[in-house]
């Protein structure tokens, strides 16, 4: 085998090797990654049970109820709704009414089974994609700030 067909050989291994690697990266990280949904997504994606996601929207009034550390309540849109059950503690901003991303996976009943639960702080914030779908749901709040946008106490000065 001349030179030139030995290095061939090599760097075809090299990048072999390399593709390996990627494709081994890639698998793993298929295992960890969690998709961001709204109810109505859920309900017209039909999405598989047991598959993990986040679920944002809003905290259906009337429907949280507490027993010990479990509580159920109802994550809406406005179009769809999606029953969650959550066994912890809720952060102090949770209530009705109010944004809430909720990461867990979907049981075959239909309950969303959360296992962490995050409230939104304020009417300046909210997750990018929860503002968006509440936007095209037409239950974003007119007069609200864009989500993430600092209000003109919190930017520094000279910008």
């Amino acid at each position: 085998m001349t030179r030139k067909g030995r290095r061939l050989v090599l760097i075809g291994a090299g990048l072999g090797v390399l593709a390996l690697a990627a494709g081994l990266i890639l698998s793993a990280l298929n295992d960890t990654i969690v998709f961001f949904r709204t109810p109505t997504e859920v309900a017209q994606q039909q999405v598989a049970p047991g598959a993990r996601l986040r679920l944002g929207g809003l905290v259906e009034t009337g429907s949280v109820a507490k027993s010990g550390t479990l509580t159920t309540f109802a994550v809406t849109d406005g179009n769809a709704t999606v029953k969650v059950a959550y066994s912890g503690i809720l952060p102090d901003l949770f209530r009705e009414g109010q944004g809430v991303v909720a990461e867990g996976a979907l049981q075959p009943d239909g309950l969303f089974k959360a296992d962490s639960v995050l409230a939104k702080h304020d009417e300046k914030y909210m997750p990018r994609e929860v503002a968006d779908a509440l936007k095209q749901q037409g239950h974003w709040k007119d007069g609200a700030p864009a989500p993430g946008a600092a209000s003109p106490a919190q930017r520094q000065p000279g910008s």
